[in-house]
């Protein structure tokens, strides 16, 4: 929303400049800014959440596709705790296995949940068959 709100007002002054007459430069300047934001907008809209889960398994969203991974295919869940710059995070490790037999290591923090990842990981075990 914010995302959205910030190209709004990229847009608004945008115009502003053309109907003011401003020097050519700056309205190049205020049109790069403005579709800057309205891509970022789009991309934060589109990709987030980026995990969905249900009694079928994970889906992992992205810009362009979702990628499904079966309950099966996913071999390990569990929340990873760093320690960076006096600050901690903790990061969703999930392990997976392609149709091929390929491994694959999904990590997802907070702004891809929307949640925690502390309280994502209990909830995605409870899904999980057992």
């Amino acid at each position: 929303m914010l995302g959205w709100l910030a190209a709004a007002a990229a847009t608004a002054w945008c115009v502003l400049l053309v109907t003011s007459g401003a020097d050519p430069a700056g309205r190049l300047l205020a049109g790069c800014a403005a579709v800057g934001l309205a891509v970022a907008a789009l991309y934060g809209t589109r990709a987030r959440p980026r995990l969905r889960a249900d009694a079928d398994g994970l889906t992992v969203g992205g810009l362009l596709r979702a990628r499904h991974h079966p309950w099966p295919l996913v071999q390990g869940v569990r929340v990873l705790r760093t320690r960076r710059f006096g600050r901690e995070s903790s990061l969703l490790e999930v392990d997976t296995v392609t149709a091929d037999g390929g491994e694959r290591l999904l990590l997802f923090g907070r702004l891809d949940l929307g949640a925690d990842p502390e309280d994502v990981a209990p909830e995605l075990m409870d899904l999980r068959p057992r």
